[in-house]
């Protein structure tokens, strides 16, 4: 055996080792996740998982520090000499009625872990779990961090520009990961721009109100805003090349109040994403143009108002950290578990971390579904219809293999960073 064989079996021992408790922590963590799961938090809401997340960080005997950018907490675990890495879930959900089903679904109303982010932080917790029980097999300092606001675009941001890294150390090595609808125990990745930049975009169209009977007399801001979303599906359609990527997608407009009332304004919010900044400014400036020039065409007597609203930059991975991350996870899960998901149009700001930090960043997903019906639907073709997507009323991952795929991703990414292979 030589050296480098000899390495990549001491680091396989030692995860062997860390990970062996696993099996009689996942009672206790399903049951963290369904409790999650059953009380979602808006963003920037999240005092009562901020609380729990905060109680099992000391219960470990970490550092602990809350109140990080609003609700952020941050928990810090040194074990002597070597890498700092920072691991890092989202704590919010979304403001979606659930539809699932599940005995422990939302108890809140208009509230709902649509996009996963409570099984985020209970395989965050699970993970932080075995390395505090581990500390035998790695050295370095482990930093947790649980983010408030993902879904804003605001959490990263409000933590760093909070003092994170003053209280906890600036780290080498930044990790995240999401839950997709991809069969449970798989993971997937990609190396370089890995997710997209969102740009989100309230738009408030003015006309002038007036009698239904009498159209004449008024600017009809509904035909305006109608006439508009129309026309914006052009733009990626005819104004961006072939080779380019871009989405743009009308999520909400809002108009009038009554049957027989013309309204006096119209209000739309567009969602774009892009992953190269000359897209995003061709995308934005054709979005501009043809807001306002479907209001003059219209007639309209004031210029309408863009306001932007949420912010993503592009997520970029490290290609030498993700290629040394990904071999571990081909190592511990085998390769046919670990794919290549090409670039992803969702959007993330964990990569603020690794950017203020500047530090590389790996960032993967792993798969929610149950692999019978994934597999099922994927032999149809049925895969878009039969499998809810994030942000769906019916997101609900089966708990079980995901709860350890989650939990062990984590944990390996973890210790080959600490190993200083990431």
């Amino acid at each position: 055996m030589n050296a480098a064989e000899s390495a990549t079996s001491s680091q396989a021992t030692a995860r062997a080792r860390v990970l062996r408790p696993l099996s009689g922590l996942r009672g206790g963590l399903a049951e963290v996740y369904r409790v999650l799961h059953a009380h979602p938090e808006l963003s920037f809401a999240e005092h009562r998982t901020a609380r729990a997340v905060a109680a099992h960080l000391e219960r470990l005997g970490m550092r602990v520090t809350t109140g990080l950018g609003g609700t952020g907490v941050a928990g810090v675990l040194a074990n002597g000499d070597g890498p700092t890495v920072l691991l890092r879930a989202d704590m919010d959900a979304l403001p979606v009625h659930e539809r699932t089903g599940l005995p422990y679904a939302s108890t809140v109303d208009g509230a709902m872990h649509a996009c996963g982010h409570d099984m985020h932080v209970t395989c965050l917790l699970g993970a932080l779990e075995l390395l505090a029980l581990g500390t035998d097999s790695w050295s370095g300092t482990v930093i947790g961090v649980f983010q408030p606001g993902e879904e804003v675009g605001g959490g990263a941001k409000a933590m760093v520009d909070d003092g994170l890294f003053e209280k906890t150390g600036r780290p080498d090595a930044v990790l995240g990961q999401h839950l997709a609808p991809l069969p449970a125990g798989t993971i997937g990745y990609h190396a370089g721009p890995a997710l997209a930049a969102t740009d989100a975009l309230h738009v408030r169209m003015f006309g002038r109100g007036g009698h239904a009977s009498r159209p004449e007399t008024a600017v009809d801001p509904v035909v305006m805003a109608a006439s508009t979303v129309m026309r914006l599906q052009t733009v990626v359609s005819r104004e961006i090349a072939g080779n380019e990527t871009a989405v743009l997608t009308v999520g909400a407009l809002h108009a009038g109040s009554k049957d027989n009332v013309i309204p006096d304004e119209a209000e739309l919010e567009i969602s774009i994403r892009t992953y190269t900044e000359d897209v995003r400014r061709t995308v934005l400036a054709a979005v501009e143009r043809i807001v306002k020039g479907e209001a003059a065409v219209a007639g309209a007597e004031r210029e309408p108002e863009i306001t932007p609203l949420d912010s993503y930059p592009v997520l970029v991975n490290d290609e030498a950290a993700t290629a040394r991350t990904v071999a571990a996870f081909r190592n511990h899960f085998g390769a046919a578990a670990v794919i290549d998901t090409g670039p992803v149009t969702g959007s993330e700001d964990c990569g603020i971390f690794a950017t203020a930090a500047g530090a590389p960043l790996c960032y993967w997903f792993f798969g929610g579904w149950d692999p019978e019906a994934y597999a099922a639907a994927a032999a149809t073709g049925t895969t878009a219809r039969d499998i809810p997507s994030n942000h769906s009323p019916y997101f609900g991952p089966v708990l079980e293999p995901t709860l350890t795929t989650g939990v062990t991703a984590m944990t390996v990414a973890a210790l080959t960073a600490l190993a200083g292979e990431a």
